[in-house]
């Protein structure tokens, strides 16, 4: 096999960019063209989104974290900066965090707003990929990533890579929407998410199209089960699910053993 066909083969490849089936290769793209576009409005998508609650589950999910004062931790996605600032008092000035992003745009935002805040001191801003970690393997103590593990195309190459840059007894720790299990509220939620979000979207950040994608990702990430089984393959030895307000988001703590 010659290494065209090859390349055509791997064009042929395709995955979901919310509903829509787009080749393999175009989903990083895609995705970064919607964060690019929501950056400067990323508190209002997330508080249009989850009716602000995000700020309560994101506290919960550092709360629960078991990250301690003088560790090591990288925020994978967290552009926003709002994990990182959670953190970075809980680790301390002996400990470090590392804001990873894939998106410029993102991680621009969410530096700025930290500064403005006055924190800086043990916090590291780098562009990265969530599936190619910059990083020697049993370099941190906690890996975290909240509400971005939905928009990486392949995420069992990224959990794997998780667990190798964690040291023995890290945690990779993940706050994600998930499925909801009241079928009462289930329906309620896909109002919301497909009725009244994007006109919301349209409305005060006149980009109704992302945030059409984002409530349809929020429905192709896996559910809460499968997600526990990938990271069980990914070779994490043991983890734990916890939903928050019903499942519509819910914390996976994985322990590289």
């Amino acid at each position: 096999m010659n290494g065209s066909t090859m390349h055509g083969m791997e064009n042929e490849k395709t995955t979901h960019f919310g509903f829509r089936d787009v080749p393999l290769a175009d989903k990083q793209k895609l995705v970064g063209q919607v964060f690019t576009s929501v950056a400067r409005n990323y508190d209002l998508m997330n508080d249009l989104m989850s009716f602000g609650i995000h700020r309560l589950w994101k506290r919960h999910f550092v709360a629960v974290s078991g990250v301690r004062r003088g560790d090591r931790v990288l925020d994978l996605a967290g552009g926003t900066g709002d994990i990182a600032a959670l953190l970075k008092p809980v680790v301390g000035d002996e400990g470090e965090v590392v804001v990873g992003d894939i998106n410029a745009a993102m991680l621009g935002v969410g530096r700025d707003r930290l500064t403005d805040r006055g924190l800086v001191a043990g916090l590291r801003w780098a562009q990265m990929n969530a599936e190619m970690l910059p990083f020697p393997d049993n370099s941190f103590d906690a890996v975290t990533i909240a509400f971005g593990l939905r928009n990486v195309t392949d995420k069992d190459k990224a959990l794997a890579d998780m667990r190798r840059i964690l040291k023995p007894g890290g945690r990779a720790l993940v706050l994600e929407f998930s499925k909801v299990r009241s079928p009462v509220l289930s329906k309620l939620y896909d109002v919301h998410s497909f009725k009244i979000l994007p006109r919301l979207g349209r409305l005060f950040a006149n980009d109704a199209d992302s945030y059409q994608y984002l409530a349809e990702s929020i429905r192709k990430h896996p559910d809460q089960e499968t997600l526990k089984g990938m990271m069980l393959h990914a070779g994490f030895g043991h983890v734990e699910v916890r939903n928050l307000s019903s499942g519509i988001v819910a914390i996976h703590r994985a322990y590289k053993l």
